[in-house]
């Protein structure tokens, strides 16, 4: 997980796309400018998927790589999960977003600093507890717990974003937080021979704690977007992304040094098992998969909105087990399995309300367009 999930900010994004697509549909005269509209935007839609699920497998599974051939640096893990940051600039200098035109007063700068270096220590943290749930537990016990993270991020949400609290909603934590109890009375994993023995209750405690800290990051996101930045477009996304993993990278370093770790690294990459040179390409598309997985993020956040990011960065979780099984002998046995099985159901169940939400907006534009409230079309 790591930086991916730091930049599922909770950027509205699909009532826009609402309200483009409903008012082309009712003036006729633009029908050929909408269906050019409609499909570009999924083919945004469906490259953003692509790049985050591929992202966030891959960088998962070269985390548990860089751990089964040798490889012990907890930090070294954390930093590389934020230190691709750079690769951010990218999309940034090719996306530009348009000035803004509002009038509101800017934040004063050491505000904004503020924030952003909380949040980035924050996410560091976050980063350390994944890294040793990765350590400590099979790669698809650890992909399955942090599932939980949209339950948790629907708690923060209710208390720190006014999200309402729907059945539907409540009925996702409930199966989610039932699916992670599963895992929680699994005894010390024989999944795989590459695991600490007896580390399996720890791993199990600080892959939950950081799928709440996480949760808690994009709630905190989201409330700096509403009370303090007051705009939202792509490149404060980005900005904002690229700011905090700049923090969470110097205080991964930090971690590091003062840990001693660094003094191992280059006995690490000599005995590590694929040779030296894998181990440093291990490190570096680690670090290369987690930003691909962000811009993903980012692409979803914009064009469609936070929810359908978050569900979709959940969904892809499941995907994990499967290559976790073909690669590193990880046992599927029927308590995952049913495990699985209900998160998937709670993650449905989340869809739904979003599906609920987005026809309810949607019918709201549509009685505006009626009412003789006009939307422009941007050029």
């Amino acid at each position: 997980m790591g930086d991916a999930g730091e930049i599922q900010l909770q950027v509205r994004g699909a009532q826009e796309q609402s309200c483009l697509k409903d008012a082309t549909a009712s003036n006729q005269s633009l029908k050929p400018y909408s269906m050019f509209k409609q499909w570009q935007w999924w083919l945004m839609v469906a490259l953003n998927i692509f790049l985050l699920v591929v992202g966030q497998t891959v960088g998962t599974l070269l985390g548990r790589l860089y751990y089964n051939e040798g490889g012990n640096s907890i930090w070294m893990v954390t930093l590389v999960t934020s230190a691709g940051f750079p690769i951010l600039f990218l999309p940034l200098l090719l996306f530009p977003s348009p000035s803004s035109t509002t009038s509101f007063a800017s934040p004063p700068i050491t505000k904004i600093a503020f924030i952003y270096i909380s949040i980035g220590l924050i996410a560091a943290g976050d980063n350390l507890m994944y890294s040793y749930g990765l350590f400590y537990l099979p790669v698809s016990t650890y992909s399955l717990i942090c599932a939980t993270q949209l339950a948790f991020n629907a708690v923060f949400s209710y208390f720190l974003n006014s999200q309402k609290f729907t059945p539907f909603i409540f009925n996702s934590v409930i199966l989610l937080t039932f699916s992670a109890a599963l895992l929680g009375i699994q005894s010390d994993s024989e999944d795989s021979t590459n695991v600490p023995k007896g580390k399996y209750p720890l791993g199990f405690v600080l892959t939950v704690g950081a799928s709440a800290t996480y949760s808690l990051v994009l709630s905190l996101m989201q409330l700096t977007f509403q009370k303090v930045l007051k705009t939202e477009t792509f490149s404060i996304v980005i900005q904002m992304q690229i700011c905090t993993s700049f923090v969470a990278t110097i205080a991964s370093v930090v971690g590091l040094f003062a840990s001693g770790q660094w003094r191992e690294l280059h006995g690490e990459m000599d005995g590590f098992g694929k040779g030296r040179v894998s181990y440093v390409m291990t490190l570096v598309w680690t670090a290369v998969a987690w930003q691909v997985a962000s811009v993903g993020v980012v692409g979803l956040v914009f064009v469609v909105s936070s929810l359908f990011s978050n569900v979709i960065s959940t969904l892809a979780l499941p995907v994990v087990p499967i290559f976790a099984v073909i690669f590193f002998h990880d046992k599927m046995d029927g308590l995952k399995v049913m495990a699985m099985l209900i998160a998937v159901w709670g993650f449905i169940s989340y869809i739904y309300q979003h599906y609920l939400d987005d026809s309810k907006a949607k019918r709201a534009i549509k009685s505006d367009t009626k009412d003789g409230s006009g939307i422009s079309i941007p050029p």
